[in-house]
Order: structure tokens, then sequence, then C-alpha cells
């Protein structure tokens, strides 16, 4: 239901602020179990982790699917309903990728995290703490506009040096490794580090939208 003249002095359900503060914190938590793997540089432990992750991301889950269970029983929502759709897909979309990442890790063992990764996973904990931040100062979002559009302007900065990061690890890559499964497993960890700092930048746009129409 859009806002209309008369929504605007109705009650609108305050819930929604902390389901999608604690998807995000999800995947803050997951990110920072990533970095432990990746920056110890060894595979030790990765089952682990392993476990930890899928079990965050088994919580990411069901946060999700309660936001969307509570948007079919309220009748004012804070922001319009698709907006907060698209935030905890996106937001979901985060925790979704940092689990793939870390299930490629483990599964296919490479020899070697290179350092691009340690950037890279570097890279991803502080865009998932921006994307919290984001995410706690939306109940306040009137208040403080300018801070959660600093916030996902960080978020676009980092995807900007995430990409440059992994386009030099790629031309790096074909010219110097020699072992062809060890390149294929290093390409598609380092593409799905990359990734998340994509998704990460989608929920800061969709944010700025959010303040864009409400702020």
């Amino acid at each position: 239901m859009k806002n209309s003249f008369f929504s605007k002095f109705m009650p609108k359900e305050p819930k929604f602020y902390p389901l999608l503060k604690g998807l995000a914190g999800v995947s803050n938590n997951a990110a920072e179990q990533l970095a432990v793997f990746i920056n110890n540089n060894t595979t030790e432990g990765s089952n682990a982790i392993y476990q930890k992750v899928r079990d965050l991301e088994h919580q990411g889950d069901k946060l999700t699917n309660t936001i969307f269970e509570e948007l079919n029983t309220t009748f004012i929502t804070p922001f319009d309903r698709e907006d907060i759709v698209a935030l905890a897909n996106r937001l979901d979309d985060v925790m979704d990728e940092i689990y793939s990442c870390v299930k490629r890790i483990s599964f296919y063992k490479p020899k070697h995290m290179p350092p691009e990764a340690n950037e890279l996973v570097n890279l991803i904990l502080e865009s998932t703490k921006y994307v919290l931040l984001a995410i706690s100062d939306l109940s306040v979002l009137k208040k403080n506009p300018d801070n959660i559009k600093e916030y996902c302007n960080k978020l676009h900065d980092i995807e900007s040096k995430a990409d440059e990061v992994y386009q030099k690890f790629i031309i790096e890559l074909f010219e110097t490794e020699k072992n062809t499964l060890e390149l294929i497993k290093l390409k598609e960890v380092l593409n799905v580090l990359e990734s998340i700092t994509d998704h990460t930048d989608h929920v800061g746009k969709i944010i700025k939208m959010i303040i864009v129409k409400y702020a």
C-alpha cells in the first residue's frame, strides 16, 4: 500500500527495523568469519568456519522469511512494501554470497590464497559494517539522512575498489599461474568475493531510494 494522506497519520509498525538490522548483522558476522578464514591464509579450521557461516545463513533465511510474513499481516509499513522486500532480498543475497564463498574455499581447498583475497575480504568486512550502520539508522531516517547517504556512498567506493583489485588479480593470474586447476579455483573464489561488494552496493542504492522518498 502506497503512503496516502490518511496513512501519514496512522501508526506505522516499527518491527521491520530490528528485523532488517538483524539481517544486516548476520551478514556482518559472516563476513567476520570469512575474514578470519582468508586472512589466516590457510584452510585449517575450514570446517568449523563453514559450519558457523552455514548457521548464520540459516539465521538470515529465517529473518528474511519473517520479514515477508510480517508484510502479509501489517497494514501500515514504515516505507513502501516494495522497498522492504527489495532491501530484505539484497541483504539475503549478501549473506548467500558469503556462504557461497566459504563453501567454495572449503570444497576446493586451494593451495594458497593470494594477497588480493585478503584485500577483497577486508573490503567486504568494511562494506558489511557500513550496511549495518545504514540499516541501523533507518529508524531515525528523518534525523540522520546525511549520515546514511554517506554510508551508502562508502559502499559504492568500496565496490569500485574491489572491482579494481579483482581486475588486476585476473590479469596477473592468467600471466603467472601455470596450474590450470588452481587457476580455475582461484578465479572462481575471487569472483565470488568481488560479487559480495556488488551486492552491498546494491543495498546502498536501495537505501538511497528510500531516503529520496522519505527523508
